[in-house]
């Protein structure tokens, strides 16, 4: 086997379990590679991003041990990025960390063009419809990278973020995905052991989020479509990708790391039973999905929004030798007759929102290459697509025909006057997909 091969391998065998845990010291700070050159190794922060997601991460990037300071804020919208200024500097301590004067404060759909040359590190938190051309750019400038999921809302975009993958790995810049579950110590733990085969062979499972939904945001006066859309972002595929992508890709990730690989076909339903009016944009309010490995192993996906059901945030899995029935704080690996093989108290773990920043700015400090989650990020969320893909179309999709798609859902022009590519008709009401008739790629 030549060494690319065996570099290949490992990459597969240990990549999705932790993020990408491939240590390489380097000998000193090279800014070719983007680590932090300045002569009091401060590392520079550029928010891009101000929504709730990107002032989370920034906070937990600021909480961290490390010599950090936010030193830019992107944002499309003059509004969220005040209102993200406004939160950062709530907590004195973290305050003395935050150096934003006006010049520095970029607005609009260029905005993140202007932020990333003065950073050492970028927090790509917009609508995850902006992260392909957004991490490319990063990437291409040599920063390391903290990039909220789902990386891409569409195939191009995935195919985007993989080649982009690919050149972080030769720059060697440290890129960690918010697929936090891959910090979190008791699925670090629990997933360990079934790797080592505390469950034997893993045959099947079920990965679960159904709950209540999340908010609207309704048109207002005098918005052209563009904003509207950009306002109500979680409703438009462009934007988001749809709740199986946006939201659910969380524990479909975790079966992918679970069978250390990704589905080869996808078949499910899904539609619009609960969420029907015009305020919800184009999205399925469920999917129910199966996912076909290439062992053969069959892991049904469920996520649904309905108020008033039933709730679950979940993961199962079935081996020859035991069974996961949840991963909560309190998880447990039982074997067949329902004894615990391995019992995890989560009794102070760390949150993992901020160990995935603890880690990472660690190992920027310290000069270390240490992560290539944006891999894992993408294929997961390809993962997510061609499951949105079957419930779309109520056809069966494989995973090359699926990563092969030439539908292209972002718009011709990034304008407020610019025609996204979905409008509504004359009663506000979008284009929803309809099983049997939508192309599926």
């Amino acid at each position: 086997m030549s060494n690319e091969s065996n570099r290949r391998e490992f990459l597969k065998q240990s990549g999705l379990l932790t993020g990408g845990a491939l240590l390489t010291t380097l000998p000193s700070f090279a800014s070719s590679y983007g680590f932090n050159s300045s002569a009091d190794d401060t590392i520079k922060i550029a928010l891009i991003g101000c929504g709730g997601r990107g002032r989370g991460a920034a906070l937990q990037a600021l909480k961290t041990k490390q010599n950090v300071k936010i030193v830019a804020i992107a944002d499309a919208f003059r509004d969220q990025l005040d209102d993200a200024y406004k939160i950062l500097n709530q907590n004195p301590e973290l305050a003395k960390r935050v150096d934003v004067p006006e010049e520095r404060k970029f607005v609009g759909f260029d905005a993140y063009q202007k932020a990333i040359p003065l950073a050492d590190v970028v927090i790509l938190a917009t609508p995850p419809g902006f992260r392909p051309m957004m991490f490319e750019e990063a990437v291409k400038q040599g920063k390391h990278i903290f990039m909220e999921k789902p990386v891409a809302t569409d195939a191009p975009g995935v195919r985007r973020v993989l080649a982009a993958a690919e050149e972080a790995k030769k720059k060697k810049l440290n890129v960690v995905v918010g697929l936090q579950r891959h910090y979190q110590p008791n699925y670090r733990e629990m997933i360990k052991r079934i790797h080592d085969g505390a469950l034997g062979d893993i045959i099947g499972g079920s990965v679960y989020w159904v709950s209540g939904g999340v908010w609207v945001k309704p048109r207002q006066p005098n918005q052209t479509e563009m904003e509207h859309q950009m306002r109500n972002w979680y409703y438009f595929n462009w934007l988001c990708g749809d709740h199986i992508n946006e939201q659910h890709i969380h524990n479909i990730d975790v079966a992918n790391w679970v069978k250390r690989g990704y589905p080869v076909s996808a078949q499910g339903t899904g539609g619009r039973q609960v969420r029907t009016g015009k305020e919800y944009g184009e999205i399925f309010d469920h999917h129910i999905v199966d996912y076909v490995y290439e062992d053969g192993t069959l892991i049904n996906s469920q996520c649904r929004h309905y108020e008033g059901t039933y709730s679950k945030v979940d993961e199962q899995f079935l081996g020859t030798k035991g069974r996961v029935d949840s991963f909560g704080r309190q998880s447990i690996l039982k074997d067949h007759k329902g004894g615990a093989i391995y019992t995890h108290n989560g009794k102070g773990d760390g949150d993992p929102y901020q160990i995935e920043h603890d880690e990472l700015f660690a190992a920027i400090a310290k000069h270390e290459y240490k992560f290539w989650d944006a891999e894992n990020g993408a294929k997961s969320t390809m993962t997510a697509l061609m499951g949105r893909m079957a419930t779309y179309s109520g056809k069966v999709v494989k995973w090359d025909e699926a990563l092969n798609s030439n539908i292209n859902l972002f718009p011709d022009k990034l304008a407020w006057d610019a025609t996204p590519k979905l409008v509504p008709n004359s009663d506000g009401f979008y284009p929803v997909a309809v099983p049997g008739k939508t192309v599926a790629v």
